[in-house]
């Protein structure tokens, strides 16, 4: 799709949901603060977790939980340790 305004043509791309999900696959990793609770719903496995704890998880450019930890630095690491570029999520 083109874009006219004002004199500048400007190329926007439509991508669907999966090439969306794909976007970065393998490459890039974010580093999402949350609240245990939320936590819990992205890592089921994880058990006696105390509510409330500010918790750093590690996820694909998909969403999939790659990693949960208590220190951000922590969860860099462990993306850089496997190649993989970081973003934060806020």
């Amino acid at each position: 799709m083109i874009e006219h305004t004002n004199d500048k043509t400007t190329a926007i791309d439509a991508m669907t949901a999966e090439q969306f999900a794909h976007l970065g696959g393998g490459q890039i990793a974010y580093v999402k603060p949350m609240l245990s609770e939320e936590a819990i719903r992205l890592f089921p496995q994880v058990e006696g977790v105390q509510p409330g704890l500010h918790l750093f998880a590690l996820l694909s450019a998909d969403g999939t939980p790659i990693m949960l930890t208590d220190s951000r630095d922590a969860a860099i690491a462990n993306a850089w340790e496997n190649k993989l570029f970081t973003v934060s999520v806020h």
